[in-house]
C-alpha cells in the first residue's frame, strides 16, 4: 500500500475519535483490515447522512480494506436511541426486509462487492433467533449498567424516559462486532459520531471474550454551523434515491450550502485532491459561488452520475444566469379543473415543499422571499389560474435560490 489511508481519511477531515490512534494507523498501513459499518433499516433509501461514511468506505476499499456493510435487519427492530429525543416508530419485519434491500441496491453502486472485495450482511441473520437467556448469560454479563446510563447515546433520552425495549440497542450493536470479529475477522468499527458509545461497547465486548484487539472510528457529523444536521431541507432529507431526491434538487442543495461550509464538504463529499479543496476553499465574495458549483457537480456526479450531474448543473445556470427555463426543474402537475378554479400562493408554496403550514407561507411573503413567474408576491391570498401560465407551459415558483413549476394537464 502507498499511502496510509488513515492520513488520508484525517487530511480529509473524517477522523473524530479513535480508541486506539496509534494502533488503527500502523494497521491500515501494513495488512488489509476487514471493518464494518453499520445501516439500519429505518428507510427505504440512503440520505446525504448516510453519504459521509460511504465516502469513507470508498476511501478505504480503494486503499486494500475490505469494508461490510452491515444491514439492521436485526437492530431496527429496537432502533438507536442515540441523538433521539422519542422512541423510534416501530415499524414491521417486511418494511424492514424492503428497506435494507434497496440499501443493498443503492449501497453496490459505491462498494465493489465482487471477489470478496465487500462483504454484505443483515444482522437479522443472528439477532432475530437469539435466545434471551442464554444471550444474557454470555453478553449481557459483560456489560454494566452503570457504565451504560453514563453513555452519550442514553442521556438525551433519561430525562424524556428510556424504555428497556431501546436500553438493549448498544448490547446488540456490541454483540453485532463480535459475530463479525468471529465470522469474518472483522477488527475495527467506523461509523458516525454519534456511535462512539456503541462502538465502544463492541470494541469492549470482542477484548473481553476473544482476549484479542479490537478497534474503533468515528466520524465527524456533517452539520450547519448552527450544529444542525445537514441533510435536511423543508421536504424532509435530502435522499440518494433519484425518485425521492431529483438530481437538480439534490445538485441544489449542496449549491445552496452555507460559505463557511464549502470547504469542509469538498473534503469529506468529493475525491478532488486536498490542494484544490483548499483552492476552492479560499476563495471569498461572489467567487465562492465557483467552489460551490464545483461542490454540487462533484457530489452529484458521485451520487448520480456524470451525466445526470451535467443536466443539473446546467439546468440550475439556465435558472441562475440566464432567467431560462428547464426540464430538470421540480414540477407539480396539476389536472386542469383545479387550475381553471384556482390556486392561491400559499397552496403553491406548501404543495413545492418549501413551507409546511399556512403561518411559514405568510412570514415567506411578508419577507419578500415568495415569486411566481418572475414577480414578487406580497399577498398570500394571491390566486392563480390557467390565464398565468407562461409560454412555456408552466407556473414558475421561486424561493430564495430554489425553484418549483407547476404544469397542468
Amino acid at each position: 500500500m502507498s499511502e496510509n489511508v488513515y492520513d488520508i481519511l484525517v487530511e480529509r477531515g473524517f477522523i473524530e475519535q479513535a480508541t486506539h490512534e496509534k494502533e488503527i494507523r500502523e494497521l491500515l498501513g501494513k495488512e488489509k483490515v476487514t471493518f464494518y459499518i453499520g445501516f439500519d433499516a429505518t428507510a427505504d433509501s440512503l440520505t446525504a447522512g448516510h453519504f459521509l461514511t460511504i465516502m469513507a468506505m470508498m476511501h478505504m476499499q480503494k486503499a486494500g480494506h475490505r469494508p461490510i456493510a452491515l444491514l439492521g435487519g436485526g437492530t431496527t427492530m429496537v432502533g438507536d436511541p442515540s441523538g433521539k429525543s422519542d422512541m423510534r416508530k416501530i415499524m414491521t419485519k417486511e418494511t424492514i426486509d424492503h428497506n435494507a434491500k434497496r440499501f443493498y441496491e443503492q449501497l453496490s453502486r459505491f462498494i465493489s462487492f465482487d471477489n470478496d472485495k465487500a462483504i454484505i450482511d443483515n444482522n437479522a441473520n443472528w439477532l432475530l433467533d437469539l435466545n434471551y437467556v442464554d444471550f444474557l448469560r454470555d453478553v449481557g454479563a459483560c456489560f454494566s449498567v452503570n457504565k451504560m446510563l453514563t453513555a452519550e447515546c442514553y442521556k438525551q433520552r433519561m430525562e424524556r424516559g428510556l424504555t428497556f425495549f431501546e436500553f438493549n440497542y448498544m448490547i446488540m450493536q456490541s454483540y453485532d462486532f463480535l459475530v463479525l470479529n468471529r465470522k469474518y475477522g472483522c477488527c475495527l468499527e467506523m461509523g458516525g459520531n454519534d456511535q462512539w458509545s456503541n462502538i465502544l461497547g463492541g470494541v469492549d465486548l470482542i477484548r473481553r471474550k476473544e482476549q484479542k484487539p479490537a478497534y474503533g472510528l468515528t466520524f465527524k457529523l456533517l452539520t450547519t454551523s448552527e450544529g444542525i444536521k445537514m441533510g435536511k431541507t423543508m421536504k424532509g432529507a435530502v435522499w440518494l434515491d433519484p425518485e425521492k431526491t431529483s438530481p437538480y434538487e439534490f445538485y441544489q442543495y449542496w449549491r445552496n450550502i452555507e460559505d463557511v461550509k464549502v470547504e469542509e464538504c469538498l473534503g469529506l463529499l468529493t475525491f478532488l485532491p486536498m490542494d484544490e479543496v483548499r483552492r476552492l476553499g479560499a476563495l471569498e465574495g461572489a467567487e465562492i459561488n465557483k467552489a460551490k458549483e464545483v461542490l454540487a457537480y462533484e457530489i452529484t456526479k458521485i451520487v448520480h452520475g456524470e451525466e445526470e450531474a451535467t443536466k443539473a448543473q446546467n439546468a440550475a445556470r439556465a435558472m441562475f444566469d440566464n432567467g431560462g427555463r428547464s426540464t430538470d426543474i421540480p414540477t407539480t402537475v396539476y389536472d386542469k379543473a383545479k387550475l381553471e378554479a384556482g390556486v392561491t400562493v400559499t397552496d403553491l408554496v406548501k404543495d413545492a415543499g418549501f413551507a409546511k403550514s399556512n403561518s411559514e407561507v405568510r412570514r415567506l411573503v411578508q419577507g419578500n422571499a415568495i415569486a411566481v413567474n418572475g414577480k414578487k408576491v406580497s399577498d398570500p391570498f394571491a390566486t392563480y389560474t390557467i390565464a398565468d401560465l407562461d409560454e412555456e407551459g408552466t407556473i414558475l415558483l421561486k424561493k430564495g435560490k430554489n425553484y418549483h413549476q407547476f404544469k397542468c394537464e
